[in-house]
């Protein structure tokens, strides 16, 4: 049997190792909303990252989707739960920052009805054309894009998911800055958008990675630019739009980026032990590579405070590409 000395030490360690944290609400099972369908990029990121939390936390944490409105249905519910830490939301930063501008009414208040939590990743929009368009036209790059574009002005159609768009504010701050007038299409979703970019129906698409880099890799896509103003390491021979200053396009750097937003009245105590473990989530070196394939990078705040911050930050950012679009929905 161990000694005196030996039971005092250990009760000693016991007692200094720092207490684990409280299970939230009892240890519920948390709600991971994400406001968009199943089978999307943020889809796909929601679900990963609701992997790796349940351990961190030491609960269950379920992915709910609620798609619809450009987000604004899975943000209203985020809104309006309960703030006991048991509903969750993956909000982006056209819901945080772009939304109050675009739309002209909202069922909720985007600065007074959520507590930040964390953000988790950047990610940029990828401008891609129909590959045998390209070789029709001669695009072999960006540039000769532009040149054809602005002898061609309206001719070029560039498809989105949808007005109001990160990929609809790109192709309106292209227009705008280089000069050029390549048509918005706007589509009910990237699915259809892009099987007409297949069909060659419309020349070219801004729009997020996971869903254009099969279309890439087999051929019938040729990538030309990325939003972000540094080229991806995912794709390091496309250039980003510092390499575009020419075109009057140095200054843009649009990153479409998510973060995890709690109801409005979450405890501080909690919000902060939800932070912590986000943050240890996205320092894991596995989360990282699992993130590469869907075009993300790690991007983390390191307090609800950071996170409030630079949402007031970007949002002045976002309201003027809102302004360039001139997009407004009800």
């Amino acid at each position: 049997m161990p000694g005196r000395r030996h039971l005092l030490a250990a009760a000693t360690t016991l007692l200094a190792a720092p207490a684990m944290a409280q299970p939230i609400a009892g240890g519920r099972p948390i709600r991971l909303i994400v406001p968009f369908p199943p089978g999307g990029a943020v889809d796909l990121l929601g679900r990963l990252l609701a992997e790796r939390l349940a351990p961190a936390i030491g609960q269950n944490v379920i992915v709910e989707n609620r798609g619809g409105a450009g987000g604004n249905i899975g943000a209203d519910a985020v809104a309006k739960a309960a703030p006991d830490g048991t509903t969750l939301g993956l909000l982006g930063v056209s819901t945080l920052c772009a939304a109050p501008f675009l739309y002209r009414s909202l069922p909720f208040d985007t600065r007074k009805d959520f507590t930040p939590i964390a953000a988790i990743v950047t990610g940029a929009v990828l401008c891609v054309v129909n590959a045998d368009t390209a070789r029709k036209n001669g695009w072999r790059d960006f540039a000769s894009l532009i040149a054809w574009a602005k002898a061609h002005p309206g001719e070029v159609r560039m498809g989105s998911s949808g007005t109001g768009t990160t990929s609809h504010f790109t192709i309106a701050a292209v227009n705008r800055f280089a000069g050029v007038e390549i048509t918005h299409v706007p589509y009910r979703g990237g699915g259809p958008a892009i099987s007409d970019l297949l069909a060659g129906t419309i020349d070219m698409m801004f729009d997020v990675m996971p869903a254009l880099m099969p279309h890439v890799q087999s051929g019938k896509f040729l990538p030309l630019a990325v939003s972000s103003a540094d080229r991806l390491a995912i794709l390091p021979e496309v250039p980003g739009m510092k390499d575009l200053a020419a075109f009057g396009l140095g200054e843009l750097d649009i990153q479409s980026w998510n973060a995890v937003m709690a109801p409005a009245g979450l405890p501080a105590p909690i919000a902060a032990q939800l932070a912590a473990a986000l943050k240890a989530v996205a320092a894991d070196p596995a989360f990282v590579e699992r993130l590469r394939p869907l075009g993300y990078s790690v991007r983390t705040t390191d307090s609800p405070e950071a996170l409030a911050a630079l949402i007031q930050a970007e949002t002045p950012r976002w309201r003027q590409l809102v302004e360039i679009s001139g997009a407004q929905l009800d």
